[in-house]
């Protein structure tokens, strides 16, 4: 599982960001391959109506150690299950 540190810009108004505002997500993608799971990532959040997508950090999660994060983290038990799972944080 691969855990991406995303910013990217609002289409429009959507969850307290006006249009053209940054916002910050960790988007998680069950996935086995980083280049693939970039593009997921990507994807999945030009679906939630974003755009200028960037990257800032990436980190690869061990098979051994998801039933740990799965238990302690809500969005990595959704992930496993359904394949990703995005993380919008607030404005401030």
């Amino acid at each position: 599982m691969f855990i991406f540190s995303v910013t990217a810009k609002a289409k429009s108004a959507i969850d307290g960001f006006d249009q053209g505002d940054s916002a910050p997500f960790i988007v998680y993608i069950d996935f086995q391959d980083l280049m693939g799971a970039e593009y997921l990532a990507r994807y999945y959040v030009t679906k939630e109506g974003f755009y200028d997508i960037t990257i800032d950090k990436r980190r690869q999660l061990e098979r051994s150690k998801l039933a740990g994060f799965s238990k302690k983290n809500q969005q990595v038990k959704e992930a496993l299950k359904t394949g990703y799972a995005i993380q919008l944080f607030d404005k401030d």
